[in-house]
């Protein structure tokens, strides 16, 4: 019986798969870009596994994969490329673009752990990330993994010989829980065991050491005597060099486990793989953990914290219950004379649904039960209390907070927030609306507010970066031109790329699915959207209306249409962003949501619904302005090399 499922990320031959299968694991997604480490995988998983690889499960590159796509799983695995952080390489990091982006695909984890959220994750790296850039990498990983993504972080550097394998191989470990209570926090690494068995039990003689040197990748040959040696031994009186016979019992992987490829390929596959007893092991203890965590979910699930998101949310709720309308707006976010009269309220992450009755009263009816309550909205909510609520919210700081103001309302309604919800919603709030001659059931509206920083519509990923191809510059420039560390260091880094007589052009969406949607807003939308974006950050024109115009102006050519053709196209992709189509996941077409309401910095909400399109096309193209979010965060601004081409990203973030 399969007790949790998993990914494996970066999964060279799967140690990972290994050593999580052991401890009543199922893979239910993997990735491996290596062709030769691939052949490995599928020989020695394929059998037990066919689903993996039947349903396209075992997924080649990375940077290919939309985080949405992935199947829902329990424990995220992942063995990320540490070649960048390595005493042995040129440690640079996450700016490691000479062969591919391998130093920042750290952040393609970030993006998986943020939309699929699973209970845990594994992470291995060498014990150089620790302290490499004085420690500031490590410090990166550490805080968007407790503070964006709201994970606990526990890290440990073992040896594989820590947990019986002999040989030394350090590595850091990092495992993290999400709702692991800060309070509570007390997971442990397993505490060290002896040797199962010792070099002279791997090479079936009397070896010079217990314990091995650690496996790597390069470096093969040196001599014994030499301090870079790494795979002579001395056996029997004899000098004997490392097979991957030996290589195999020192990372722990079975007798019966198949090297399809040749042997230089499968040593630099144990050297790169992790030390499986030591995953397991480690695995085991976090497995425990997180199933005492499961045990004490209704506790966690009655934490009182929420992000300013989430309470804007509950606000905006019980706003509808008091005002019993909903005023529609102009361009300029003004209440215009059309308004709704509001039946009902819920959201999909509330367990409630509210029958606004006659005068202030409100029929709160629990989804699951059907049980109903009466009750009356004046004895909790007034306009006043609502104004506290909104500048409550407003001041707090943080990422995560607790409002006991809400918590009285909520009670007193039996109203329950479920917490996350559902990250592929476009509805923050569903309603029943009427006005003088039509009802309209179930009606999805987004919620964008201003009472923290300005609301995004797009936000920024790596599903919406643009990949342009750089000709006719030298590629030793590469190091030079990523080191333009200034303010506006996208500007400048372009600007260096012209100056020294390269071009940009614009080559692919980086996601298909981000292209694809795209693609059926216009077919002219990939290629406009990545002049704007050059636009944007060479020129720094922001207002979408604007930077529009100034593409038009030097690009007409390459459109079927004049400005105002291209404005409406516009209008529709930032509409259909706002009411229809996720970066990360392919669209039908068809509008998720019918409107979104706008909380202002007073607390004041207003509407916009698709019955007066007009409007809202208005709004959006008015307000609308290209955004910078982190270029490390998002994996963008730097020059990389692959398969011999120059390549750049800019990134598609679009804020209010």
């Amino acid at each position: 019986m399969k007790q949790f499922t998993f990914t494996d990320l970066f999964a060279g031959i799967g140690g990972f798969h290994l050593a999580m299968e052991a401890i009543g694991g199922e893979c239910v997604f993997a990735s491996e870009i290596d062709e030769y480490a691939r052949k490995t995988y599928e020989c020695n998983f394929k059998s037990k596994n066919p689903e993996l690889f039947a349903n396209g499960l075992f997924n080649d590159d990375i940077r290919k994969i939309s985080p949405l796509d992935l199947p829902d799983f329990d424990v995220l695995c992942a063995g990320f490329p540490c070649q960048p952080f390595s005493q042995a390489g040129y440690k640079r990091g996450f700016n490691d673009t000479h062969k591919s982006e391998r130093g920042n695909l750290f952040f393609n984890i970030v993006d998986i752990l943020k939309y699929k959220k699973p209970k845990a994750f594994f992470l291995e790296n060498v014990r150089g990330i620790v302290h490499h850039d004085n420690g500031k990498t490590f410090q990166i990983i550490r805080e968007i993994i407790e503070n964006e993504l709201e994970y606990s972080f526990y890290y440990k550097i073992v040896k594989a010989s820590d947990y019986g394998l002999p040989q030394l191989r350090p590595r850091t470990f990092m495992i993290g829980f999400r709702n692991d209570d800060e309070l509570f926090r007390n997971f442990q690494f397993p505490n060290p065991i002896p040797l199962k068995f010792n070099m002279s039990d791997v090479w079936g003689g009397v070896c010079d050491r217990e314990i091995g040197y650690t496996l790597r990748v390069g470096g093969r040959g040196s001599k014994i005597g030499d301090r870079r040696n790494w795979d002579h031994y001395l056996v029997d009186g004899e000098v004997r060099q490392i097979m991957p016979e030996q290589a195999k019992k020192m990372q722990g992987f079975p007798e019966d486990f198949e090297f399809p490829v040749p042997k230089s390929q499968a040593m630099k596959q144990l050297g790169n793989s992790v030390a499986v007893d030591a995953v397991r092991m480690c695995a085991t203890s976090l497995i425990n953990y997180m199933f005492s965590l499961q045990k004490n979910s209704k506790d966690n699930a009655m934490k009182d914290t929420k992000n300013k998101g989430e309470w804007t949310e509950l606000y905006v709720f019980l706003k509808l219950l008091n005002d019993k309308q909903l005023c529609l707006a102009n361009a300029s976010l003004e209440a215009n004379n059309k308004l709704f009269q509001v039946d009902k309220v819920t959201t999909l992450n509330i367990q409630q649904d509210c029958y606004l009755a006659e005068q202030d009263k409100v029929c709160v009816k629990d989804k699951e039960t059907g049980t109903e309550r009466i009750i009356k909205i004046s004895d909790v909510l007034n306009a006043n209390t609502l104004k506290q609520l909104a500048e409550k919210i407003k001041n707090q700081q943080g990422s995560s907070f607790a409002l006991d103001e809400f918590k009285i309302i909520s009670d007193h309604l039996g109203i329950t927030l479920i917490k996350g919800g559902n990250a592929n919603q476009k509805s923050d709030v569903v309603l029943d609306i009427r006005d003088n001659q039509i009802r309209y059931k179930n009606q999805g509206f987004s919620i964008k507010s201003y009472l923290g920083n300005k609301p995004t519509l797009l936000n920024a990923s790596g599903n919406t970066n643009f990949v342009y191809k750089v000709d006719n510059l030298p590629a030793t420039l590469l190091d030079e031109i990523n080191a333009i560390d200034t303010r506006a260091k996208l500007k400048d880094r372009i600007s260096a790329i012209y100056e020294n007589g390269g071009c940009l052009i614009f080559d692919r969406v980086e996601q298909t699915t981000m292209a694809y949607n795209l693609d059926l807003v216009d077919t002219c939308m990939p290629r406009l959207i990545s002049l704007m974006l050059l636009e944007f950050h060479y020129h720094r024109l922001a207002k979408v209306d604007e930077n529009l115009s100034a593409v038009f102006a030097k690009h007409s050519d390459l459109f079927s249409t004049d400005l105002i053709g291209l404005q409406i196209k516009i209008r529709k992709l930032l509409v259909s962003v706002l009411l229809g189509f996720f970066a990360g996941s392919k669209w039908d077409g068809k509008y998720l949501a019918q409107g979104t309401i706008v909380v202002k910095q007073d607390g004041e909400q207003v509407a916009y619904h698709i019955t007066d399109l007009e409007s809202l096309e208005n709004y959006l193209y008015q307000n609308i302005r290209f955004d910078t979010p982190s270029t490390t965060r998002h994996r963008y601004g730097s020059l990389f090399m692959e398969n011999n081409q120059l390549y750049f990203k800019l990134n598609l973030q679009l804020r209010f």
